[in-house]
């Protein structure tokens, strides 16, 4: 049964006020904080999610004031998937209030903090959204996110990520986290906290600062702001190079002069990045036509070049596929090159890890053999482990016949080419009865393995659609008015250009696809061209305002796809998303660490 309570405390935190002199603006020892967290059904309130738990904390000067906790009735079905990740289930909430009486409790506990939060767009932005469906004015809360402090303050020596779960950690929670609205509330607290103490050293004291606070940027850095001055004002790819114009790192941007000035500034506060600017002598630019055309360039310069301090995009070859084979007694087996064998394919996936986890998904509901090489024509082994399990038709001893089994290797195929509903179903259900026995540990193996399936086959659908087309023409009118125009062939950026003003756009468009790159198609889903780069067309010819010009081939996906069941699986998990990248904001080594 849901509870609404408010339960006042006066347990010390390990943050004190750590200035005995008024400061300019507001003391951090003097603001009173409420530190929120949310569980939901799903990742997007526009989208139909509903809040499923409420829970905070109040805090002053480091000690805890009071705590708020209360289930709520989505009046829906609560997803297994999501039951699993949180361990809210439906009849946990069925006698919870609703979220409008449960929302106004809330406010009027949050009431004069400034509101705080792991990932607040998320917590603060479902808040909103049903304050606004209920006509209820929003108090003009200050919001504080840690997940966006941490990335200022954590280093990687500290931890490998900035989930709260690692922060926690890091800073000797008392709670550990745990998809549970209060004890997450709890846990960070003490980030919050740790944080304080940490920034403190830094002459961090007042909100003000917190809210402002950014790393240093050194003098050597500033110093080189000249090597920016002889770039344009124009899309494209810069390269910084050191004194034996080696390169060191690529990037891209709409305007280079303006987007390489900000890496000698008080913007950039990436500690490695600082470190290579220290090392950088000089910054080529090369221009490109259109964006598209410079993020494309960019994955192919960091494929060549390999730059140390680029942490993305520079080992596109280190991929792995699931192949289904083409013999007498198909299986799946993983493997890191596609071939011209007539085989199916699934991936490229970025990590051997992650194939794994696609592997188990379809072998939990497809029951071909696991076994290397190949069998006999007759019978003559004893049936292995996984037969005796249910899990192998076993064609090893013939427990099974060549019809019985082609008929399952068709559905297999089927699955990974047009329609993943029986892994789906399969798993949901398997995982739906775990979650009702509270076996959430291992429900949530499986919810990963089906969210790593779904993914991989929308991934394969999409991209085998787009490279398998010779040529895709398609423009589309930019702000500055004038028409981009992109030339693909099989998945791969062929040609890029802006149609001059006064132009013919007919010939202009006819002479650009002449000159465009000659692609050869292969086998595979990304032939011709990275995973990364036709993903990133893909999204271009997907975005508002794309013309297609022509077509050679037919650029369709399946209807009943693996992409239409991405929406819950990315919800879910962007719902709980608050890893902060590391190539991100960061100050060097520990300058102060909290005592144990």
């Amino acid at each position: 049964m849901s509870t609404t309570a408010h339960r006042p405390t006066r347990e010390k935190s390990r943050w004190e006020a750590q200035r005995s002199f008024d400061e300019l603006g507001r003391p951090l020892r003097d603001m009173t904080f409420c530190v929120v967290d949310l569980e939901t059904t799903g990742g997007s309130a526009a989208a139909g999610s509903m809040i499923t738990e409420i829970g905070a904390v109040k805090v002053r000067g480091g000690e805890v004031l009071g705590e708020f906790q209360t289930l709520v009735n989505p009046h829906t079905e609560i997803p297994a998937f999501i039951a699993v990740l949180t361990g809210i289930s439906n009849s946990m909430v069925r006698d919870a209030p609703p979220i409008e009486a449960a929302l106004p409790a809330f406010l009027d506990f949050a009431a004069g903090c400034v509101l705080v939060a792991h990932n607040a767009p998320f917590d603060v932005g479902f808040l909103q959204h049903f304050a606004r469906e209920q006509g209820r004015p929003w108090p003009k809360f200050e919001v504080l996110d840690t997940a966006k402090l941490a990335r200022r303050v954590i280093t990687r020596d500290d931890a490998p990520n900035c989930k709260l779960s690692s922060l926690a950690k890091v800073f000797g929670s008392t709670t550990t986290p745990n998809h549970r609205a209060l004890s997450d509330a709890r846990a960070t607290v003490d980030v919050l906290h740790g944080l304080m103490e940490r920034l403190g050293s830094l002459g961090v004291h007042t909100l003000e600062e917190l809210q402002t606070f950014s790393a240093r940027v050194s003098t050597a850095q500033r110093r080189k702001r000249h090597l920016a001055e002889g770039l344009p004002h124009s899309p494209g790819v810069y390269l910084f190079r050191d004194d034996r114009a080696r390169v060191l790192y690529v990037g891209t941007s709409k305007d280079l002069r303006t987007r390489v000035r900000t890496y000698f500034t008080s913007s950039e506060t990436r500690t490695r990045i600082g470190e290579m600017v220290g090392l950088a002598e000089s910054v080529t630019g090369i221009e490109c036509a259109t964006p598209l055309e410079a993020e494309v360039r960019e994955l192919r310069l960091i494929a060549e070049h390999k730059p140390k301090y680029n942490r993305r995009s520079r080992f596109p070859e280190k991929v792995h596929f699931l192949k289904l084979t083409r013999e007498a007694w198909p299986r799946l087996s993983l493997v890191r090159k596609v071939l011209d064998d007539d085989a199916d394919y699934l991936g490229p996936f970025s990590s051997k890890k992650t194939a794994e986890k696609c592997l188990a998904a379809l072998h939990e509901t497809f029951p071909v053999r696991q076994c290397s090489g190949r069998l006999p024509l007759t019978p003559s082994r004893s049936a292995c482990v996984l037969a005796e399990m249910g899990r192998c038709l076993s064609p090893c001893d013939g427990s099974t016949d060549a019809s019985t089994y082609a008929a399952i290797v068709r559905q297999l195929r089927d699955t990974l080419l047009r329609n993943p509903h029986e892994v789906v179903e399969a798993i949901n259900q398997r995982m739906t009865a775990l979650a009702d026995h509270e076996r959430f540990e291992e429900a949530g193996i499986h919810r990963d393995r089906l969210a790593t399936f779904v993914r991989a086959a929308a991934r394969t659908q999409r991209l085998s659609a787009l490279t398998r087309c010779p040529e895709i023409v398609a423009a589309r009118r930019e702000d500055s008015g004038r028409w981009s125009v992109h030339v693909i062939r099989h998945g791969r950026l062929a040609a890029a250009g802006v149609i001059p003003p006064g132009a013919d756009a007919h010939q202009y468009v006819r002479e650009l696809t002449a000159s465009a790159e000659t692609v050869s198609g292969a086998p595979g889903p990304v032939p011709a061209a990275t995973a990364e780069e036709s993903e990133k067309i893909l999204r271009w010819l997907e975005s508002p305002g794309v013309r297609l010009v022509d077509v050679d081939g037919e650029w369709v996906c399946p209807l009943g796809g693996a992409a239409r069941h991405l929406a819950v699986y990315d919800a879910a998990n962007q719902s709980r998303l608050s890893l902060v990248p590391f190539d991100e904001q960061r100050l060097p080594a520990p300058v102060h660490r909290p005592v144990r």
